[in-house]
């Protein structure tokens, strides 16, 4: 039918070119194949280099061995994109850790700096730095991941500083989704739910504490990377051009009840 677009155009990102953090393992490994399966050049960022690099082959992309809570060593990593694969277009800041366990009262210094330096600073760091690059070429995508941790608190999983810098990163969003949308920049945050991943394995090793999670999760199964994936797709292309200052919740419904 004449006029009538492809759905799956929408979501095709031939020849752009992302960045993603947090790529060595769980959802930013995931995030990276399929922006590249979807046509995009990806350059992978981590600190573990080894897996970095199996990932890249994989995908042809570009890995870059950075450690995120080195702020001076976070602002050589787009400029080293841009040499390789060109001036970004998307960036997808999926690195995340907790350095700590320790209830509220007792959570170290050293750990509250870490934590919030990895979540929250360094994706403010690479969004900067994205900036003129976007604003030369006409636009781009910024997409930070967080949690539900940075919307409810969770009893029984002490993370205070964890939760506070997932909620920056909403903040964050929404201000630079405002300040920057003049310049066609569209920022957006994807805050998933529960799945596995090195950060949440205990939680799915113990009978007890499984249960628990699938208790409090209306839909009636595990979520996975490819769930919040999806989102990211979304966001990243022409299917969200005109979704901007958002924060997506993908949690099974945990967070409705």
């Amino acid at each position: 039918m004449s006029g009538v677009v492809d759905p799956a155009a929408r979501f095709d990102l031939t020849g752009r070119v992302a960045l993603v953090t947090g790529a060595s393992s769980g959802l930013g490994v995931a995030v990276a194949e399929a922006l590249s399966g979807a046509g995009a050049r990806v350059a992978v960022v981590a600190r573990r280099h080894d897996r970095l690099a199996d990932l890249a082959e994989r995908i042809g992309g570009v890995p870059i061995a950075c450690d995120l809570t080195d702020a001076e060593r976070v602002g050589e990593i787009v400029p080293q994109m841009v040499e390789q694969l060109g001036p970004p277009q998307i960036l997808v800041n999926a690195a995340g850790s907790m350095f700590t366990e320790e209830r509220a009262e007792d959570e170290p210094l050293d750990a509250i700096r870490n934590t919030l330096g990895l979540n929250l600073t360094a994706p403010f760091l690479l969004a900067q730095s994205v900036f003129p690059h976007m604003c030369e070429l006409g636009g781009g995508s910024i997409i930070n991941v967080s949690s539900i941790s940075g919307r409810v608190g969770i009893p029984g999983i002490p993370q205070a500083s964890y939760a506070a810098s997932k909620a920056g990163l909403s903040g964050l969003t929404a201000e630079l989704a405002v300040q920057w949308a003049r310049h066609s920049i569209r920022v957006n945050t994807v805050a998933p739910g529960f799945f596995r991943s090195e950060i949440t394995a205990p939680l799915y090793a113990g009978e007890r504490s499984l249960a628990y999670l699938q208790r409090n999760t209306p839909l009636p199964r595990e979520g996975s990377a490819d769930d919040i994936v999806g989102a990211v797709l979304w966001l990243a292309g022409d299917a969200g051009a005109y979704v901007t200052g958002q924060t997506i919740v993908v949690d099974g419904g945990w967070t409705a009840r």
